[in-house]
């Protein structure tokens, strides 16, 4: 199977709320929640996908002909690529109930562990949220980040707990799920976070610690200070604020400010990779990539998921060979452009 099958099979199957569209930009679902659009106008998430589109590759082919490496090491262990399914969680709510969080979890693990990569699982209200992702992530040898909401200290450390026994490699947390107004309306309630609290969190586990949802400096040193293993560069793919500005936007701007300090993933409108490229050449370590992946299982299931991993790949490697980049050290600033209009 192909990502492009995968993503024509994923037209007939993923409905009501997602359409496929032929540039998953955030238009035509703006504001779509239940589902897979933007919170209010959607602004957040559509400029995240078109903030990306105004950085440019510089292309230079005059060079001693290399080998291409997109391996990277991060949190003690090698991928193939530095690309993470993002989590998605409340599937059959947001898309519709042919999976579960449990199965659609099954599939995005396995198809990213298949391929040297890895997913993280998603959290929600009822138990089975999370519980169920982590049954897959157990089943595939511990390849999967279980992504923990902003509960109180004591509910976070439990599933930590659990996740932990489960064999993860990894744990997150999204403390920009405190933003996810529907959590309490379905009665568990989600909150900010102080720094001492997350450090206990860090302090407590046993596995590197992520922290995702971070949109500023000072929210980079704050989680820094914390002892955080690696942070997101994320606004939760807009769904949470509306008129935040693009991740793209302000990674270099964390980067300076936690770069060697922690791990710097982004996630936020990437499509491509070459949208992967762009993230690596302004500082970040790695990308999660969410929505791609959601019509990946409607259409293939773990098959359309390895399928999207090797197609992300190979526009990597593609990128790297017409750049004069043979591994990802030496993808930097002097191999993209900004748009100048």
């Amino acid at each position: 199977m192909t990502f492009q099958e995968a993503r024509e099979a994923a037209k007939k199957t993923i409905g009501p709320h997602c359409r496929v569209c032929p540039e998953c930009n955030g238009v035509a679902c703006r504001g779509e929640i239940p589902g897979p659009g933007g919170k209010g106008t959607g602004a957040g998430f559509i400029r995240n996908y078109q903030e990306l589109r105004k950085v440019r590759l510089a292309m230079d082919t005059i060079y001693e002909p290399r080998g291409v490496s997109t391996e990277a090491r991060l949190f003690g262990r090698t991928f193939r690529l530095p690309v993470f399914a993002a989590p998605i969680g409340a599937v059959a709510l947001h898309y519709n109930d042919r999976y579960s969080d449990g199965t659609y979890s099954a599939a995005v693990v396995s198809g990213c562990a298949a391929e040297g990569s890895a997913a993280f699982t998603g959290d929600g209200p009822k138990d089975p949220a999370f519980l169920e992702p982590l049954e897959a992530i157990r089943t595939a040898g511990g390849i999967g980040i279980p992504t923990i909401k902003p509960w109180g200290v004591r509910e976070v450390l439990e599933r930590a707990r659990l996740a932990q026994e489960a064999g993860a490699f990894a744990l997150a947390m999204d403390i920009d799920a405190a933003g996810l107004t529907v959590l309490a309306a379905m009665g568990k309630p989600v909150n900010p976070m102080p720094v001492e609290a997350v450090a206990e969190i860090v302090g407590a586990v046993k596995v590197p610690f992520i922290l995702k949802g971070i949109m500023t400096p000072e929210g980079a040193r704050k989680a820094a200070a914390a002892g955080v293993s690696g942070i997101v560069v994320s606004n939760h793919g807009g769904r949470v604020l509306d008129e935040t500005p693009a991740t793209i936007e302000v990674l270099p701007e964390i980067v300076r400010a936690v770069g060697g300090k922690t791990a710097i993933l982004i996630d936020g409108g990437f499509r491509t990779g070459l949208d992967v490229f762009k993230a690596l050449a302004l500082g970040a370590d790695g990308v999660l990539i969410g929505r791609p992946f959601a019509y990946s299982v409607y259409g293939g299931g773990a098959e359309g998921v390895a399928a999207y991993v090797r197609k992300l790949r190979s526009e990597l490697e593609e990128a790297m060979i017409m750049t004069g980049a043979s591994s990802l050290s030496e993808i930097d600033e002097t191999k993209i452009r900004a748009a100048t209009a």
